[in-house]
């Protein structure tokens, strides 16, 4: 079943989007740099490290990109199960995504910060929390929220500068629901990356700053828990 967009499932995404980029300000900045959710520029870094270019590691997006699919795998049949018993796939899926957050912080609190060499535990933790965001990726995929993916903004971005009034395109969905939800996409996302950078420029540690954020996430599971629920709702 396809999830209709209410008032509190877009603000739900928003909020996950925001989690992303705290994701990736620890992914990027203590863990690698990788990244968890953003898999095309994973893929990339990839590619650079089988050259030996700049300070990309191998095998941290292979980490990453192995974690990621695993995680899509595991939350396809998660939410696929809890759907056919009439389960509130959506909010069981953000718990498990919560649970796996919250043991990568655990798993790596004796992480301070990035640097060289990168250790065990920091492809553990990359290959945990890309566990996780390969679920969200699901997650977000099934709930097909228009213009609010909550892992990338580069379509979202597109559309928003496309349906200007400087792009003008007539293809491209617009109005003013469509532009409200791409400019709070891209905003969370900025927002989530900065206030993630901003917690360990604190000297936050990196673990406390995933535990944070898995407290969010759970946060945002027990609000769409009290919502009422629909034929088609979470």
């Amino acid at each position: 079943m396809k999830l209709q967009p209410g008032a509190t499932l877009p603000a739900a995404m928003v909020a996950l989007t925001v989690t992303t980029g705290m994701v990736e300000a620890v992914s990027f900045l203590a863990l690698g740099p990788v990244f968890t959710a953003v898999q095309t520029g994973n893929t990339l870094f990839l590619g650079f490290a089988v050259v030996g270019s700049g300070e990309f590691s191998a095998a941290a997006s292979a980490a990453s990109l192995l974690g990621f699919a695993v995680g899509a795998a595991l939350g396809a049949r998660l939410s696929s199960g809890a759907d056919v018993r009439g389960r509130r796939w959506f909010v069981e899926a953000l718990v498990a995504e919560s649970v796996l957050l919250a043991v990568a912080g655990l798993a790596g609190w004796s992480i301070e910060r990035y640097g060289h060499p990168l250790t065990f535990r920091q492809y553990l933790v990359t290959a945990l929390v890309a566990l996780a965001m390969g679920m969200r990726n699901v997650t977000t995929l099934r709930a097909s929220v228009p213009d609010m993916p909550t892992t990338v903004i580069t379509r979202t971005m597109t559309a928003l500068i496309g349906t200007s009034r400087f792009g003008l395109d007539s293809r491209i969905p617009s109005g003013t629901a469509a532009e409200i939800r791409r400019t709070a996409s891209v905003g969370a996302m900025f927002a989530g990356g900065l206030l993630g950078a901003w917690m360990l420029h604190e000297a936050v540690r990196p673990p406390a700053v995933l535990l944070v954020t898995s407290a969010c996430v759970l946060a945002v599971a027990l609000v769409l828990t009290c919502t009422p629920r629909h034929r088609t709702g979470p």
